[in-house]
């Protein structure tokens, strides 16, 4: 036979750790983990930020600024050739079809189309939003555009000031 032995490299077996069995192993009595304190108790862990029981920086400093993210709201998004390559010719496309055809897994927010990609279908788009691009690209193939979030109206022009100042 061969004169040598497969083995596993020196330190890959390591023996397991085991803890808190008896002062004549090792590691009893506080099982390595030091005598009194946070980190000896069970559950003695600290989140980030922690400082002792001292009041947090975080908390210790004036909170400024606005943050929209509990109002944020997260769209659902399609592109057209995804939506060219699930979809025949004259269907609509709307949360209950987007879901039939496994497309659309997790209910969000609403419902997005983007422009990326062609479409060769006439279809009926009735979702919340629907970008530019793919408006027109839709509209182009012959489809139409139905949106449950109305387009931003464009601001009305301030009137000019009176010259002759009679206001007053």
């Amino acid at each position: 036979m061969s004169d040598f032995m497969l083995h596993a490299p020196e330190g890959a077996n390591k023996k397991k750790r085991i803890v808190g069995r008896g002062s004549s192993s090792g590691r009893g009595t506080t099982a390595g983990k030091g005598n009194k304190g946070q980190q000896s108790r069970s559950g003695g862990k600290t989140y980030v930020g922690f400082e002792g029981g001292q009041m947090p920086l975080f908390r210790r400093i004036a909170q400024r600024g606005f943050s929209n993210y509990p109002f944020k709201k997260e769209y659902a998004i399609f592109n057209l050739w995804e939506l060219d390559a699930k979809f025949a010719d004259g269907e609509t496309v709307d949360a209950e079809s987007l879901s039939k055809k496994g497309l659309l897994k997790k209910v969000k927010d609403g419902i997005k189309i983007l422009g990326d990609g062609d479409l060769t279908k006439k279809l009926t788009v009735n979702v919340d939003k629907v970008s530019a691009s793919a408006k027109a690209k839709i509209e182009k193939a012959g489809g139409t555009v139905k949106t449950a979030v109305p387009a931003k109206a464009e601001k009305p022009a301030k009137p000019a000031a009176k010259a002759d100042g009679a206001d007053k």
